[in-house]
């Protein structure tokens, strides 16, 4: 299981939740059979979706996450609920591409930087909100610091990291997000800035052994920080029959009748691959209940 944990100053003008989801991003590996580049993409994507969801407030809101950048990954999508509990996939699960001259995964390359990030919150309201921003980079953590200054204008510094074994499983994998509230003064951006600059990487920490508790009071050191939540985190799909009917049931009258013509409907999860199989009865059952309403 993962850990979240999320911490503030003592002047509360700071907060900063971080992750150890390395066992979230083992399933993501597990379920999607990815190549090591979008283990390492979509893994930094699911962390930091899963870290926005956790700064939302009510328990029924949620946050998706799409990153379309150009590059050979196509689009990538992620959602998280308001604990962190998050699921993802993408449009293609393997990538090859040469390592970056540091020795380090081109997650850059596979996920380009043509394209945008969007940030769509469903927080109650009658529209969700919906932001959007030009990608920087392709790395994520750029990107998701990036949309917050521009669409949000909140000050947030994100670190994401996945650690790739060579049998493509995963090492370790973790983030942080960081943000100031209006009120935060001068000195304590000095003390995030020094914080930040010698702090070793998200894995490094991990592999050192420190907690996602560990890394959040680090990045705070200085500011006297507190706990304030720290809950269990999973990859989770809801996912389900019923679920599914009610998605068939939303489909034209004109798309049910052209399923209703095939023995049997395949419908399969993109995000835990589970699949349901609807018989053409079934499916004219489906049918006749929605008109009926």
């Amino acid at each position: 299981m993962g850990r979240i944990v999320r911490t503030i100053s003592k002047d509360a003008s700071v907060v900063c939740s971080a992750i150890d989801g390395t066992d979230i991003v083992s399933e993501i590996e597990r379920i999607h059979k990815t190549s090591a580049v979008i283990t390492a993409a979509l893994g930094r994507l699911a962390l930091g979706t899963s870290l926005i969801g956790f700064g939302l407030k009510d328990k029924d809101d949620s946050v998706t996450v799409k990153i379309k950048g150009g590059g050979p990954v196509g689009s990538m999508t992620a959602v998280s609920d308001s604990f962190g509990n998050v699921k993802a996939y993408a449009d293609e699960n393997i990538v090859e591409l040469p390592l970056r001259p540091d020795g380090k995964l081109n997650v850059g390359g596979a996920v380009g930087k043509s394209g945008t990030i969007t940030v769509i919150k469903d927080i109650g309201l009658k529209e969700p909100y919906v932001g959007q921003v030009e990608l920087v980079s392709g790395e994520i953590a750029e990107d998701i610091t990036n949309y917050f200054a521009v669409s949000e204008q909140i000050p947030t510094v994100c670190a994401l990291g996945v650690l790739v074994n060579p049998d493509l499983t995963v090492k370790k994998a973790g983030g942080f997000i960081l943000q100031l509230l209006p009120f935060a003064p001068e000195s304590c951006v000095d003390i995030i800035e020094k914080n930040i600059a010698e702090a070793p990487s998200v894995t490094t920490m991990l592999e050192f052994g420190l907690s996602a508790e560990d890394i959040a009071m680090k990045a705070l050191e200085g500011l006297e920080p507190n706990v304030l939540d720290d809950f269990e985190v999973n990859y989770r799909c809801g996912c389900s029959r019923e679920r599914t009917e009610r998605i068939l049931m939303s489909l034209s009258e004109k798309d049910i009748n052209s399923l209703a013509e095939d023995e049997i409907t395949e419908v399969k999860c993109h995000f835990c691959d589970k699949v349901y199989h609807f018989t053409k009865d079934e499916i004219i059952s489906l049918r006749d209940r929605k008109m009926s309403k």
